[in-house]
C-alpha cells in the first residue's frame, strides 16, 4: 500500500516529501488510512478535524479521537466546531453542501495561517465512481463526468488509486483504529443511497462496473480535453475587450453549431447557467436593451454585441469642482486650466477636451452621472435635447450610457464629459477668458 501511496503521488506530482501537508482527517477509516500513510513516509504533517455538530455525542468523540491521535504522535492539531443546521437553513442548500462549505473555507484559512504547502482529502476510488452517479443524477456537463481531479490548486487527493475494500483491508491488517460515522448506513443522503443500493444494482448487471466506470471517466478526460481546446478556439475568435467589458460578436455568435454549448460555456466562467444561456439564445433576434445577471455579472444584448461586465453598484454621488481646482482624480481624472483668449489661441478638436467660455461659468461646477430628463443643447444646435435621444442617435450601449459622466452649471448641463458640449457655453467672438477641461 505504501509503495502505492508513494508511485501514485510521485506519477501526478502531487507534493514532494519536504512540502508541509495539512490533513483533513474526520477520524474515518479513509483518513486515518491516509494519514498513517504519509505518517509511515515521514511527511512533514499536520492535522485539521471539524466538528460538524450533526450526530451529537458521537460527533464530540470523533473530535477526542482525532485529538488524541494527534497528541499520540506529537503532531500539530486544530479543530473547529460549526453550526452546520445553521448555514444550511439560512443558505438554503442540503446539509452536505454546507458542510463541504465551511470545510474547505476553514481548511484553507488555516493552511494559509501556519504555512502549509497543501490540503490533504482522503477521497478514493468508490467517491469517483459514487460521484460520477451523482452528477448524472443531476445534470452535468462534460466536467462533472471526468471525475475527481488528483490535485486541485491547494487541495491534493493522494487516495484516489485505492477502492474502499483495499483500504479497508490494509487497516485492518495494520491493526489501526478508526471511527464509525453512523450516518453513512442511512440512505436519506443522496451519496449513501448510491452506494448501498443503486451501485450494487448494478454490479448485477456487470460485476466490474466500478472498474467499467472508471474506465469511462478516463475516456471522457481526453474528450473533455478535445472539446475545451475547440471551446477555447471559439472564445479567442468571437470575444474581444474593450474598456474593460467583454463583448461577443452576434454575427460570429449565429454561426456556431451547437450554439447553446459554445454560449454555455463561453458564458460560465461569468457565473450564468445553462437556463440562463437558452435565456439568452432566445433574446437574440429581439430588440436591444435586454438584460440578464450573474451573481457577479451583467449581460446586455446590444446591437452588434453581447456585452458583459461586473456588477458595480450604480453611483449616485455628486462630485463639486471648486473654482481653485487644477485637477481632479475621482471619479475620472481631469485637468483643470484658465486662460485669456488671444491671438495664439486654437481649439483643439478632441472629444476628450471641452473649451468654454469661463465668463459664462459659475463655480462649483457639478460632475454626476445623468438622469432620465436631463436635456442639453448640443454643439452646433439651435434646441435642446434629452440626453435619451442624443444616446439613442449616437448609438450608445446600455453600458456607455451608465458610465457616462455629465459636467453641470447652475442647473445646466455644459457638457457630456467626452463627448460633446453645450452651444450655450462655447466659445465663441464675445468670450475673453477659457476654460479648458481635458480628460486624462
Amino acid at each position: 500500500m505504501q509503495k502505492d501511496f508513494q508511485q501514485f503521488i510521485d506519477s501526478n506530482k502531487l507534493c514532494s516529501n519536504n512540502n508541509r501537508l495539512l490533513l483533513g482527517i474526520s477520524g474515518g477509516i479513509d483518513s486515518i488510512c491516509m494519514f498513517h500513510l504519509f505518517r509511515q513516509l515521514e511527511f512533514p504533517i499536520g492535522i485539521a478535524h471539524c466538528n460538524f455538530q450533526l450526530r451529537g455525542s458521537e460527533s464530540d468523540q470523533d473530535e477526542v479521537f482525532v485529538r488524541n491521535l494527534a497528541n499520540q504522535y506529537d503532531i500539530p492539531f486544530f479543530t473547529i466546531r460549526f453550526d452546520t443546521k445553521e448555514l444550511a437553513e439560512s443558505k438554503g442548500i442540503s446539509i452536505q453542501m454546507a458542510a463541504r462549505e465551511l470545510r474547505y473555507s476553514w481548511f484553507e484559512e488555516i493552511r494559509d495561517k501556519y504555512s502549509y504547502d497543501y490540503i490533504t482529502i482522503a477521497h478514493n476510488r468508490d467517491d469517483v465512481v459514487e460521484t460520477f452517479l451523482i452528477n448524472l443524477t443531476r445534470g452535468s456537463g462534460i466536467k462533472g463526468f471526468t471525475g475527481i481531479k488528483p490535485k486541485s490548486g491547494n487541495i491534493i487527493r493522494p487516495l484516489l488509486y485505492a477502492s474502499r475494500n483495499e483500504i479497508v483491508e490494509y487497516i485492518n491488517k495494520q491493526n489501526f483504529k478508526y471511527r464509525e460515522d453512523s450516518s453513512n448506513k442511512s440512505v436519506k443522503y443522496s451519496r449513501n443511497l448510491i452506494r448501498h443500493e443503486i451501485i450494487p444494482l448494478f454490479e448485477k448487471i456487470n460485476s466490474s462496473f466500478r472498474e467499467t466506470v472508471i474506465e469511462n471517466i478516463s475516456k471522457l478526460k481526453d474528450t473533455e480535453t478535445i472539446y475545451n481546446t475547440s471551446i477555447d478556439n471559439t472564445k479567442n475568435s468571437i470575444l474581444r475587450i474593450e474598456d474593460q467589458k467583454m463583448l461577443i460578436s452576434l454575427e460570429k455568435l449565429n454561426h456556431l453549431n451547437p450554439l447553446s454549448s459554445y454560449l454555455f460555456e463561453i458564458l460560465k466562467p461569468y457565473g450564468f447557467s445553462g437556463a440562463q444561456s437558452l435565456d439568452i439564445i432566445d433574446s437574440l433576434e429581439g430588440i436591444s436593451g435586454k438584460q440578464f445577471f450573474s451573481a457577479t455579472h451583467r449581460l446586455i444584448k446590444d446591437r452588434n454585441d453581447l456585452i458583459i461586465e461586473e456588477i458595480q453598484q450604480i453611483q449616485n454621488k455628486i462630485y463639486y469642482i471648486d473654482q481653485e481646482a487644477e485637477n481632479i482624480t475621482s471619479p475620472i481624472n481631469l485637468n483643470i486650466t484658465k486662460q485669456e483668449l488671444n491671438d495664439e489661441f486654437k481649439i483643439i478638436k478632441s472629444n476628450n477636451i471641452g473649451f468654454f467660455d469661463l465668463d459664462k461659468i459659475e463655480f462649483p461646477l457639478i460632475l454626476r452621472k445623468w438622469k432620465k430628463g436631463d436635456y442639453f443643447m448640443p454643439l452646433g444646435m439651435t434646441n435642446l435635447k434629452k440626453l435619451s435621444d442624443f444616446f439613442i442617435d449616437n448609438k450608445l450601449s446600455l453600458i456607455d450610457k451608465e458610465n457616462t459622466w455629465i459636467l453641470e452649471n447652475c442647473n445646466k448641463i455644459i457638457w457630456i464629459v467626452g463627448q460633446r458640449i453645450d452651444e450655450r457655453f462655447k466659445i465663441s467672438d464675445k468670450t475673453t477668458n477659457i476654460l479648458k477641461i481635458e480628460i486624462i
